[in-house]
Order: C-alpha cells, then structure tokens, then sequence
C-alpha cells in the first residue's frame, strides 16, 4: 500500500504539523491557480498516479508554469499521461498544482523497517532534491535508533553534525524532523520518506522546513493505517477482477498479498510465507500465474474464499496447482489444507473437472492431517498429486513443480484429461 505525491500527503503531514508547500488538487480553478502562482511566483504542474511508478521528473512528466496559460496548457498534456517504468504501467488521474519553494538547501529525509539493523531507521542528507543513491557515502547517513523511545532530536542533530552540515539547517530540522516520527509510527507505516525538503528562509532570514514531496507505504494488515480517513481506492494500484476480490477478504486474521505475475501462467501458486513466495516467484518465473502471501494464519473461511476465487479464475489454464509455504510456526495447516481441499471440490462440483496436477509442499502445526484432506480430496476426484513434508528442500520442490508443468505441456494434460473422461483442452 503506497501513498505518493503531496495531494495526500499534505493532509497527512498536517497531522503532525510538519510544513508543507501549498497544494491545489485537479478541481482546483482558474481562479485558485493563478492566485496560487501569484503568491509563490510560479507553480510546479505533477500528474497523480496511484502509488510509485517511477521517476516522473525524468520523463518529462513534471512541468513549471510561472502564468495560468502555462500552467493550463501543462494540465492539458499532464491530465491523463501514461508513464511506464519496466512492467509497471500507470495513467494519470488528475494533476496537482504546487506552489514552488525558493531554497539554497534541499535535504533527504526517510524513515524505514531496516531488515540490516532490525530497527526503525533514519536516512538522512543534506544534499536532496536527487536520488540517494547517487549520493557518495560521506553525503548521507542511516541510523537505527530505539522505537520505544522514537526519533529523538539528539539524534536528528548527531547525524547532521556527522555529516558536516551548514549550521543554518541544524536547528531548524532538529526541530521539525522528529515530528514525522508521530505520523511513521502512529499510523501504521513502513517506509516514509520526503524529498526533497526544501529549506525556506523567512523575513529573518530563519531557515523553515517545507516539504515538496512525499511518499509513504503501510502495513496493510495495520488497522491504525485506517484512521487516516484515506480512501481505499487511492491504495489500488491494479484494476483486475482477480485481485480486487481477493483484496476484499482483508480481515484482522490472515493475510491476502496477491499479484498477478503471467496473466498467461500454467502454474497456480498459492502461497505462505513472504520468504517462499519470494523463492516461488523467483524460480518458476513466467510460469506462475501470481504472486502470492496467504499466510499469517487464515481461518478456514476466509481461506477457502481466497481457494475459490483462485480456482474461479484461474483453474481452467492451469496446469499445475501448487500449494507451497515454509515450515510455519502459527499457522493451522490442517484448516488451510482442508479449506483449499474443499474449495477445489466445490469448484470440480460446479463447473466440472479440470486436467490439474496436485504439488503441495508445507510444514507446521497439524500437519499431517492436512495432508490426509488433501490425500483424500485428490483420491476422491482422481486428481494426481504429490505431497512434500517440512523436510523437503523447498527450492527442490518448486523445481518438482516447474517438471510437472514441462510434463503437462508435452502431453500430460491430455492424459490426465482423458482418466477424468474430458477432452483435453488446447
């Protein structure tokens, strides 16, 4: 779930009082624009994209208007604009009109869940306005610090001091920065970052903080994401009937990660685990169908609602069905064996057989009478299969997988459909 852009992020950052550059979203009129770029001499024209896609500025998808037609005529192009980085492709819904911030200092700013340091984390620069990894090692620090205690300001200033930063910015960023740790923290975030910061000086010459861009992820399965008063749609990033039902089934119990791979895949992965599904989506590649995180102990029904959706819409292309997770902990594997069992009776029921291989790979709690509902089940509907205990090799079973599917495509199929007396589809 990914938050990008100042239209929101604004609003959120008010919420701790944190400055920001001033901000009118796509309804905004002619009248509000050109006093907008009365007041700040000029205003910088974003398209609104759902989530990260990429760098917008260096596509030519950023552009600066210092009188209305200008900045109508920038509306007029940006409005709709397509941006594709890799496989991510986005259109836009809108633009932003943002007033722009005179600065001699811009500064990089980011807290994140660092895997390195097993600890919230602060990364921090002087030298903003860029992407941080084009800074060299002395330009930019990470310091993990303690979440019990929060961002402290000493910590603010320790790491500008380190950095040898010009002595006008210090104060005024140990001031502010530590507030963002109220919002990271509060609301059920994973990553925040703003860059650039730009520091506008006032009548005074006092350095204040302005933040002129923003970005931010949350934890999903976090509730207190949901105080924020945020639109749920504004965290769909992909139209699919699939994945919009699987979304749907979000519940306190139970994770729904779903991301579909190769809509034209032969192996349906449902998966548990993030380290297996990463493995999962690694090895098999464009043979999966989707990419998948079922874990974090669903109960039966929610689990056999995802199991249906699955087999809703995916079943009749594939080859494959592959039920795989790591040695779990927490998770009842007897209650989500049983509930994709059922669910895959209920689907044969439904709609008719389908000529499918049977892989399943897990460990856990009640292990083996989750493989005796899927032994059974299978046996019942004259399904092949093979199951794999927790001390498999995990990499060795998603290989087993990926040689069903080769066998299935060379003539497999066509034999499995004919045990189940069907005609083999194409």
């Amino acid at each position: 779930m990914q938050l990008t852009g100042m239209l929101h992020g604004a609003k959120l950052l008010r919420f701790v009082g944190f400055p920001t550059s001033e901000v009118l979203g796509p309804d905004a009129n002619e009248e509000q624009i050109k006093a907008l770029i009365q007041r700040e001499g000029s205003v910088f024209v974003k398209p609104v994209f759902k989530g990260g896609v990429g760098k917008k500025g260096k596509s030519g998808l950023i552009a600066r208007a210092s009188d209305l037609k200008t900045a109508l005529k920038e509306k007029e192009r940006l409005y709709f604009a397509e941006h594709r980085v890799g496989d991510v492709f986005a259109k836009a819904q809108g633009v932003t009109f943002e007033g722009a911030v005179p600065a001699q200092h811009e500064i990089y700013f980011s807290i994140t869940d660092s895997t390195q340091f097993r600890a919230p984390t602060m990364t921090l620069s002087h030298r903003g306005g860029v992407d941080i990894e084009e800074l060299g090692k002395d330009e930019v620090t990470q310091v993990p610090f303690d979440a019990l205690t929060g961002l402290k300001a000493f910590v603010v200033a320790n790491a500008l001091t380190a950095l040898r930063a010009p002595m006008p910015i210090i104060s005024p960023l140990v001031q502010h920065l530590p507030k963002l740790w109220e919002l990271y923290h509060d609301f059920g975030m994973t990553t925040l970052e703003l860059n650039p910061i730009r520091m506008r000086p006032d009548a005074t010459d006092r350095l204040t903080p302005v933040a002129c861009d923003f970005k931010c992820s949350f934890d999903r399965d976090d509730s207190r994401w949901q105080r924020l008063g945020l639109a749920a749609h504004l965290f769909a990033s992909d139209y699919s009937d699939f994945e919009q039902e699987i979304n749907e089934l979000r519940t306190y119990q139970g994770q729904s990660d779903v991301y579909v791979i190769n809509p034209g895949g032969t192996i349906l992965a449902p998966t548990f685990g993030g380290g297996a599904n990463s493995l999962v989506s690694e090895i098999l590649g464009d043979d999966a169908i989707i990419s998948s995180d079922f874990g974090g102990n669903p109960p039966y029904e929610k689990m056999k609602q995802v199991a249906r959706i699955c087999f809703k819409h995916w079943l009749k292309q594939t080859n494959v069905l592959f039920v795989i997770g790591g040695k779990s902990s927490n998770t009842d594997i007897y209650e989500t064996l049983r509930a994709v069992a059922d669910a895959l009776r209920e689907h044969f029921s439904a709609y008719g057989p389908a000529p499918i291989y049977v892989v399943v790979g897990r460990g856990g709690p009640n292990l083996v009478r989750g493989m005796g509902a899927m032994r059974d089940t299978m046996d019942a509907l004259g399904l092949p299969y093979r199951i794999f205990g927790f001390d498999s090799d995990i990499s060795e079973v998603i290989l087993y997988a990926k040689a069903v599917d080769a066998w299935m495509k060379s003539g497999g199929r066509a034999q499995i459909a004919a045990g189940l007396n069907m005609v083999a589809a194409a």
